[in-house]
């Protein structure tokens, strides 16, 4: 039998299907991946007790024939969503060891649907970074290394944990959330297929927030089709989230492999940067050739607020989250410091409790609202904001159904090689990416090819608003190009 854990997840549904085993042995045999693969760092609470319960129970299920669309699949959860009754930290010390009495909307969807958790997954810090390395439970490690190297990679962040453990094949996909990159940019790093669908599109209600106006859920799995199975489950109307979006959910799996023949892809001319590696370069021209034999019509755009995007994100979003971190003081649950009296202890509880990059997003964002500051900083980059989604909608109308873009900047980094001295380096990751979320746009990162030194890179596909399913086909036009490459076990 072929090792279960290499299965895709469209794989393991056909032979969960036909008997060929079942939900108990596929969760035994990634409950045994993840115990040998600690290494990576990827978990940081495995649940194997519950992972058998809820293998057993879609068993039993599948045997009525009353499974439903994802009934076994064992997945990991990032720890930004709530799981009912474990432990959810966002990979803070200032959560302490929280256990939520609620379930994140998605996560239930994911439940009701039949899959099995298998723990939950590393992230930076309240998803602030780009690297995973801001989390209190240590930095994750990338299953992919240089060649002829031993020096440890970063998985890219903030969902590190959920793109090191599908690459490492620790799970069958995970859920992950993205602000600003933080799903395309670690599938990038580690040759996933990572989407963030448009705002509005998958419920926020019971995730750690960020920044509110730009977060958003999304799945990282092996495959296009194993994300779009997976977006599915995830998606949906939620009353009780306020930026909910209710328009039905299509079944995202019937796009894989339609014909792209005739759709127009945009190139943006402004994401040719001074100084872009030519790997890059080449990789988003051989990406572009590939749509295009394909049948689809390469059209130059232009995206003219594209070099604001960064700075004002890094506006938005600090500010956002300055807000939405108010509420960890020590007071109701989490960490909470000993001190003479209460503001003495708001000030331990928040200073022990946050880690140093959370730190300065929180002094960022609290110095761009304060009186005197509002109007010459957040104000200006809610209003450089609205240019840019104008930029993409003026693209849209005029017949372009998607845009190409390069994932990243670059191919993964060694942990501590960036972003040390100056924090700035780090933010210049999210450089492709933060478009997205400013405008509230689907995106999908999928792997394209390697750089000289053998690891993956990636290629970004920008859609039109909840048109998720061009994403889809597009994305399996490059998959099925570029080929499916693994990565080298070595843990």
């Amino acid at each position: 039998m072929t090792d279960l854990t290499s299965l895709t997840i469209a794989d393991a549904r056909e032979g969960l299907a036909s008997k060929s085993f079942t939900a108990r042995e596929l969760t035994d045999a990634h409950l045994a991946a993840i115990e040998a693969a600690r290494v990576l760092n990827a978990y940081v609470l495995e649940t194997p007790d519950r992972a058998r319960e809820m293998a057993r129970a879609a068993d039993e299920k599948i045997a009525k024939g009353e499974g439903g669309p994802l009934a076994g699949i064992p997945l990991g959860i990032k720890d930004l969503f709530a799981t009912r009754d474990i432990r959810t930290t966002a990979c803070s010390k200032i959560l302490g060891n929280f256990i939520p009495p609620y379930e994140s909307t998605v996560t239930s969807q994911l439940w009701r649907d039949g899959a099995v958790l298998l723990g939950k997954l590393n992230n930076d810090e309240f998803a602030m970074g780009s690297s995973n390395e801001t989390s209190c439970f240590g930095p994750v490690t990338n299953p992919w290394r240089r060649k002829g190297s031993n020096t440890t990679l970063v998985p890219g962040g903030s969902s590190g944990g959920s793109a090191s453990a599908v690459a490492a094949l620790l799970c069958m996909g995970a859920t992950a959330t993205d602000t600003g990159g933080s799903i395309r940019q670690p599938a990038a790093f580690t040759a996933t297929v990572g989407i963030k669908p448009t705002y509005g599109r998958c419920s926020r209600w019971g995730i750690v927030a960020f920044a509110s106006s730009l977060d958003q859920a999304g799945p990282i799995a092996r495959t296009t089709r194993d994300a779009a199975i997976l977006m599915r489950s995830m998606a949906g109307h939620d009353p009780k989230d306020t930026t909910s979006v209710d328009i039905a959910v299509p079944n995202y799996e019937a796009a894989i492999g339609k014909s792209v023949k005739g759709m127009k892809i945009g190139i943006p001319k402004e994401y040719r940067l001074d100084g872009m590696p030519a790997e890059i370069e080449k990789l988003w021209s051989e990406g572009a050739q590939w749509l295009e034999a394909a049948g689809a019509e390469l059209v130059e755009v232009s995206l003219p607020h594209t070099k604001y995007a960064l700075p004002a994100y890094y506006i938005v979003a600090p500010a956002e989250a300055s807000s939405n971190l108010a509420r960890y003081d020590g007071v109701r649950y989490g960490l909470r410091e000993p001190a003479k009296n209460i503001i003495e202890m708001y000030e331990n509880s928040r200073a022990d409790g946050f880690g140093d990059e959370v730190r300065r997003r929180v002094l960022i964002g609290t110095y761009v609202l304060s009186a005197g500051y509002y109007d010459a900083y957040y104000l200006r980059a809610q209003k450089v904001r609205t240019l840019i989604k104008k930029d993409f909608e003026d693209c849209f109308a005029k017949g372009v159904h998607a845009i190409l873009t390069p994932a990243t900047p670059s191919a993964a980094f060694g942990i501590g090689e960036k972003g040390g001295a100056d924090p700035v380096e780090m933010y210049l990751n999210d450089i492709f990416t933060v478009t997205v979320n400013m405008a509230g746009l689907p995106g999908i990162a999928v792997p394209a090819g390697k750089d000289t030194q053998g690891l993956p890179l990636g290629l970004q596909l920008i859609g039109r608003p909840f048109d998720e399913e061009t994403l889809f086909s597009l994305g399996e036009v490059i998959e099925q190009a570029a080929g499916r490459f693994p990565a080298p076990k070595w843990w």
